[in-house]
């Protein structure tokens, strides 16, 4: 079951709204996060007081390895508050960060919410053996549509390889033998013992933003980072 979207807008209904009413409702909506089919959590955790060390994992980042911010998400290709997150504020922190070379962007599966969500994730791990991870990941965001719905079933992860021209036979047995099942799973555990319950939960230098925050909540941490 879709969880209710809770960023819905609302009919204005004075201009008289104070302006700090109005950004904590921003912030508030933008705090939406996914712990599973059905629930939502509108009480997510911007910047830990406390940086905690999370491993980067194995998949190629965005950006300069030497930046000196590591941007590390943790995520499910299914996940609506993650795809939420892709199509508003990750073009944002890629152009403005990970472009000029200050911060890196790195992706770290967590895959909880059923069986596509683990194929797809093998699947981007079977495009990055071909050198396409990232344009892998970009075609699942961009073709997200429900839970478990055969969206990302075999067949169709196996039409996205071939729309990137990858080499089908390679693709396909990687995906059929489950060649990084494992991966998956190490990621998934690695982000429980972390402390992620929901997705996104993001880390800024170990800094965590849960859910699927505005831009503006990324900028003011990023950048209390580059000072």
């Amino acid at each position: 079951m879709e969880p209710q979207d809770t960023n819905s807008q609302s009919p204005k209904s004075s201009l008289s709204v104070p302006l700090s009413i109005m950004v904590a409702g921003l912030l508030v909506a933008g705090a939406v996060w996914f712990r599973g089919s059905g629930n939502v959590d509108t009480t997510a955790t911007v910047g830990g007081a406390k940086p905690i060390k999370v491993e980067l994992g194995n998949l190629p980042p965005l950006g300069e390895e030497k930046a000196k911010v590591a941007i590390v998400e943790f995520g499910d290709y299914q996940c609506p508050f993650c795809g939420r997150f892709f199509q508003q504020t990750e073009p944002m922190i890629r152009e403005q960060y990970v472009k000029t070379g200050q911060a890196k962007f790195i992706w770290r599966d967590f895959a909880f919410l059923g069986p596509e969500s683990f194929w797809a994730a093998e699947a981007a791990r079977c495009a990055n053996d071909q050198s396409k991870f990232w344009q892998y990941h970009d075609i699942l965001f961009n073709r997200q549509n429900g839970e478990n719905q055969g969206v990302f079933n075999k067949d169709n992860l196996k039409k996205f390889a071939g729309e990137l021209g990858l080499d089908q036979t390679v693709f396909d047995t990687c995906l059929d033998s489950g060649q990084h099942t494992q991966a998956v799973k190490d990621d998934t555990d690695s982000g429980r013992l972390a402390g992620v319950s929901g997705t996104p939960a993001t880390f800024v230098n170990g800094q965590i933003v849960e859910g699927a925050q505005p831009f503006e909540v990324f900028k003011n941490l990023i950048e209390s980072h580059l000072k």
